[in-house]
């Protein structure tokens, strides 16, 4: 196969919609974050991409085998109004092994946000604390300042050297090179410990994203979800007591 393949699935029509990014990273919140919203809005998968930069592996349901990929998912939010939101939401099980396959991947996954005539980009992330954190904020970068007064409406912070050593993965590049070809993107990143798959944040980037894109969302799955975890928080903040710390991972100190 070529380095990277996109399969049509279908063909839409949309109204100016938004691309949504969540692919894996830290606490797997932006990826937590566009399952949600696929698993309470109706969608379609219009796009699968496939890229010899995917780790070599197959996913297994059923017996049946599929060959790793991203997946864009056109979903149509309707409006109390008649007035809906249509999203392009980004979403997969992983990100290109290789610096330079981060590049032509998110160059790929701009080309089809291009096809759609899409202008706004929002990516989904965490941003590590190295402790566990109850109440999640939400941090925000931005491919034009102009726009940093609009997510600081939306309760998202901005802070000096945050996040430390910058925003690396396709949630970064979408960021300069999305800023580069015209789009207008903001990187929304939920505080999360970095060593825990976290719900709660997920949430708390998804009610900054209802504030800024215009919709609503129910979140009983994941406040369920997040309950699920408070266990295993306990038992971690119980470690801690025990030992002093949990150890962390200085190369999680980025966003993905």
């Amino acid at each position: 196969m070529d380095d990277i393949e996109i399969e049509v699935l279908a063909e839409p029509e949309l109204s100016e919609p938004i691309l949504i990014e969540g692919l894996p990273g830290v606490g797997h919140v932006g990826k937590l974050a566009v399952e949600h919203l696929l698993e309470e809005f109706d969608s379609e998968v219009v796009r699968r991409v496939y890229s010899t930069e995917f780790p070599p592996q197959v996913t297994i349901e059923d017996g049946v085998a599929d060959l790793a990929s991203a997946e864009i998912h056109a979903v149509d939010i309707p409006g109390d109004d008649g007035d809906g939101v249509d999203l392009l939401v980004l979403t997969g099980d992983h990100q290109a092994q290789t610096n330079a396959g981060h590049y032509r991947l998110t160059d790929t996954f701009l080309d089809v946000a291009a096809e759609f005539d899409v202008e706004q980009v929002f990516a989904l992330g965490g941003v590590p604390t190295g402790e566990l954190v109850d109440e999640p904020s939400v941090l925000g970068a931005v491919s034009d300042g102009d726009r940093v007064e609009a997510l600081e409406d939306a309760g998202i912070e901005f802070r000096d050297d945050e996040p430390a050593g910058g925003v690396v993965g396709v949630s970064g590049l979408l960021l300069g090179l999305g800023g580069r070809r015209g789009f207008d993107v903001g990187c929304l990143m939920g505080e999360t410990s970095g060593y825990l798959v976290d719900p709660k944040s997920a949430q708390a980037v998804l009610v900054a994203l209802e504030e800024l894109v215009g919709f609503e969302v129910g979140f009983e799955s994941l406040e369920e979800r997040a309950e699920e975890m408070e266990e295993v928080v306990g038992k971690i903040q119980e470690m801690q007591s025990q030992q002093g710390s949990v150890p962390t991972d200085d190369d999680l100190r980025y966003i993905g």
